[in-house]
């Protein structure tokens, strides 16, 4: 059993992004490039949240791969068992799916498969067509699949002026996930110094409620009023990320109302992976 890693997308262009289409993103693609270019045959490598049937990969029949990244892997290194899926991807029959299995101890992990200069740059889907590009050819699994997780896809924004802030619309409120960098105690009393001071909200009737760890990292977490779109939080996420730059600069310690915020954040706190 490979010991848990607890960032396992660290390193890579977008790491931020890559935990939120893990866990947080129902449905978007993100092309990937590869160190040394594409091999001959494989006009292209895609990463897809999910894939029909929830296949870790698929190689298409023009040769391009498909590669999944919302599945169960077997050891304690996504990375790792994502890279040995991906290299079973590139030399796939074109037209097959790519089943899971054991990574070597040994084996590449992404960073040693994607171009380190790469960009990262997801795009969110509103449902999976993206599967197949001939709807009317999909097989009845297929089609199937392709139904049920159109069903069971929450709408969801990715955000234009800040990184990996995510905007969905869920029954009874919205909400905003916004994947952050910063180490998790350092982020934890900037949020709290701005929450003591009443200014972690995102405008009227929002308020931040608590926060994710997902893969190493802190995803804070705001509700919206059902009336709020992803556009109206554009230029609210743009300000508070200003506010949260200078908490983050702040380095006096926290006063009472400043740890008691502390206090609930931490308390509010929810553990994905």
């Amino acid at each position: 059993m490979t010991e848990l890693v607890q960032r396992p997308f660290e390193g890579l262009p977008g790491e931020c992004d890559w935990v939120a289409l893990r866990e947080l993103v129902p449905a978007a693609t993100v092309e990937l490039p590869l160190k040394g270019g594409l091999p001959e045959g494989v006009p292209s490598v895609t990463l897809a949240t999910v894939l029909p049937m929830a296949w870790p990969a698929l190689r298409r029949d023009d040769g391009s791969v498909l590669l999944g990244l919302q599945n169960d892997t077997a050891s304690g290194d996504i990375s790792r068992d994502l890279a040995d899926t991906l290299q079973q991807a590139l030399t796939a029959q074109p037209g097959t799916p790519v089943q899971g299995r054991r990574a070597p101890a040994d084996g590449p992990r992404l960073q040693d498969l994607l171009d380190p200069d790469g960009t990262f740059e997801p795009v969110v889907h509103t449902g999976f067509e993206f599967w197949v590009p001939d709807p009317e050819n999909a097989t009845p699994e297929v089609a199937a699949s392709l139904e049920r997780a159109n069903a069971a896809a929450i709408p969801t924004v990715k955000l234009t002026g800040v990184d990996a802030a995510y905007w969905c619309e869920t029954s009874d409120k919205n909400h905003l996930r916004w994947v952050m960098p910063h180490p998790e105690e350092q982020l934890l009393d900037a949020l709290a110094r701005l929450h003591a001071a009443g200014r972690s909200n995102l405008g009227e009737g929002t308020r931040l409620v608590g926060s994710f760890r997902a893969h190493g990292l802190t995803v804070p977490v705001w509700d919206l009023p059902s009336g709020v779109g992803a556009e109206d939080v554009e230029k609210p996420a743009a300000e508070f990320a200003e506010r949260l730059a200078a908490a983050l600069a702040t380095d006096a310690p926290l006063t009472a109302d400043e740890r008691r915020a502390r206090g609930g954040l931490t308390n509010r706190q929810v553990t994905l992976s």
